[in-house]
């Protein structure tokens, strides 16, 4: 396996990870626990923000006229939509928590 399949595969797996903390935090909501919601919140926003790293790597390089220039592979294109979902995920259920934490403290 190459660099650029490695990286992109890391990158699916963070995303995943990602999108899994945020589904883990609106679960939290079940509970009232909004707190332990904006901490996995948060951490979905840091694996977000390494992810993001990956892809700018992998974007740059297939920039840089000194390295070999990279097909756009069906792995890439599949590792942009998981990490698309995630930080949509992600930002959707930000703001479901919100919500809910408006309206249980309306009660």
């Amino acid at each position: 396996m190459s660099q650029v399949e490695l990286d992109i595969m890391n990158l699916i797996s963070i995303a995943g990870d990602s999108k899994g903390k945020a589904f883990e935090a609106l679960k939290k909501v079940k509970t009232m626990d909004f707190k332990g919601a904006k901490k996995l919140l948060e951490e979905s926003r840091q694996l977000d923000l390494d992810a993001h790293k990956i892809q700018t790597k992998l974007i740059t390089d297939e920039l840089d006229p000194e390295k070999e220039s990279q097909t756009v592979s069906l792995l890439m294109v599949h590792a942009q939509d998981h990490y698309m979902s995630s930080q949509l995920a992600r930002d959707l259920i930000e703001t479901l928590i919100e919500v809910f934490e408006v309206q249980g403290g309306n009660k």
